[in-house]
């Protein structure tokens, strides 16, 4: 599963969240310091893990 990472606009926490594409699409994260719902997903980079050899 994606790991999305959101900063708080109330103050300004940066968290982590672990959910599927679909729930990304209609959830609404919670910030973990403030409870604030009122969070922007920050950019970051990603890799992609597989199992087959290059």
């Amino acid at each position: 599963m994606p790991t999305y990472v959101f900063r708080c606009s109330n103050c300004r926490k940066v968290f982590e969240k672990i959910m599927t594409v679909a729930q990304r699409e209609h959830a609404r994260p919670v910030c973990p310091k403030c409870k604030g719902r009122k969070v922007e997903p920050v950019l970051s980079g990603f890799f992609a893990k597989t199992s087959r050899k290059s």
